[in-house]
């Protein structure tokens, strides 16, 4: 398997590396990143097998240059997704080579589900939102809706610890997705909710706990309905522990300092300094999700189960990622044809991929 990873200098790429050197049938890596120093230097630490490539995701041309040249898969990391998940799996489709992404942000899923017939056309899968949430998240969501005979509802929670590593792309991403408006799922149909409105409180697993979340711009409430027939609810709400780090979030976008993607870099500029400053010992170091799915058995009588996971958020990001573009390039996925792949709609039965992954050291719980 040859493997270019874009964005792969980035902080959270960091685990998707340490996962790579151990991995079977890996045969070179490719990391393609802006910064082509650390980029470099991270290959010069992974070994043998790694090598470094400048790669600029605005550089259409660049990016199908470089994809061309012998690769199995390109894995991307580089964010914000918002920006640049469509036009950098178009220009993988361009290029003739898969694709598996983390896109996370439900208009970049919006985009590129629009590439569906020129993936189909030229036989490339698109893996679209492949980490933790969307993700794991979806997988866990399809595995409950085989679990209840007549699924309606879908409840996607996730949260992370202040003390996660994060760069920023990932703040970029924050700012993003607790501005404006988002789509959630109701009554069969989709509807806008305020960003950062709409709380609850959900129990999560250890270290989190009890913790109140949030409607989010993440993926699933779009990708699930549009995979899953029959819903009438799915709901995204995401948060992070101490939930103040939240709070002076969306204070910034009421003021309309996220509002755009350049109001959004102008701020990460200002407050990286301070950074620091919301992150302490007591917090948290690792990120949690919970996903409920409920519904009818045959008899009319109401069906309810629920999975929990937690782990650092760059591996439980980084494995689900990795494993998609390794059973792409085993052939495991050679029955489908080409086309943009959600994992709900890549895997009908995610149960042989959960149980890989829980093997890999995913901490995952089911209740059923």
């Amino acid at each position: 398997m040859k493997v270019l990873f874009l964005g792969g200098a980035g902080d959270m790429a960091a685990s998707m590396i340490d996962l790579m050197k151990n991995e079977r049938g890996l045969d070179k890596v490719t990391i393609a990143d802006i910064d082509l120093d650390r980029a470099k230097e991270k290959a010069a630490g992974a070994g043998p097998l790694f090598d470094a490539v400048r790669i600029d995701s605005n550089d259409r041309e660049g990016l199908i240059d470089v994809m061309g040249k012998g690769y199995d898969v390109v894995i991307n990391y580089a964010g914000p997704f918002y920006r640049f998940e469509r036009p950098v799996a178009d220009a993988a489709i361009d290029a003739g080579v898969h694709y598996v992404s983390i896109a996370d942000d439900y208009d970049a899923y919006l985009e590129v589900e629009k590439l569906e017939d020129k993936a189909k056309k030229k036989n490339i899968k698109v893996l679209t939102g492949f980490g933790n949430s969307p993700g794991l998240t979806q997988l866990l969501a399809k595995k409950g809706c085989n679990a209840v005979k007549t699924p309606t509802g879908i409840a996607v929670n996730w949260a992370a610890g202040a003390n996660e590593a994060v760069g920023p792309a990932n703040l970029l991403h924050l700012f993003h997705l607790l501005s404006g408006k988002t789509l959630q799922w109701r009554n069969g149909k989709e509807e806008y909710v305020p960003c950062g409105k709409g709380k609850k409180v959900v129990e999560f697993p250890p270290p989190i706990g009890r913790l109140p979340v949030f409607y989010t711009g993440h993926a699933e409430s779009v990708s699930l309905p549009r995979n899953v027939p029959g819903l009438d609810f799915v709901s995204v709400h995401g948060g992070a522990s101490p939930v103040f780090d939240i709070k002076v979030v969306r204070f910034l976008a009421v003021l309309g300092l996220t509002k755009t993607h350049a109001r959004r870099e102008r701020l990460f500029r200002m407050v990286k300094p301070i950074i620091p400053l919301f992150q302490s010992e007591k917090a948290p170091d690792k990120s949690v999700g919970r996903v409920e799915v409920w519904g009818t058995d045959d008899g009319g009588k109401e069906q309810r189960v629920y999975y929990t996971y937690v782990g650092h958020i760059a591996f439980i990001t980084s494995a689900p990622c990795l494993q998609a573009a390794s059973w792409l390039c085993a052939g495991k996925l050679d029955h489908l044809p080409g086309g943009v792949y959600a994992p709900e709609r890549l895997l009908p039965d995610p149960g042989e991929f959960l149980k890989e992954l829980s093997s890999r050291g995913v901490e995952m719980t089911y209740y059923e």
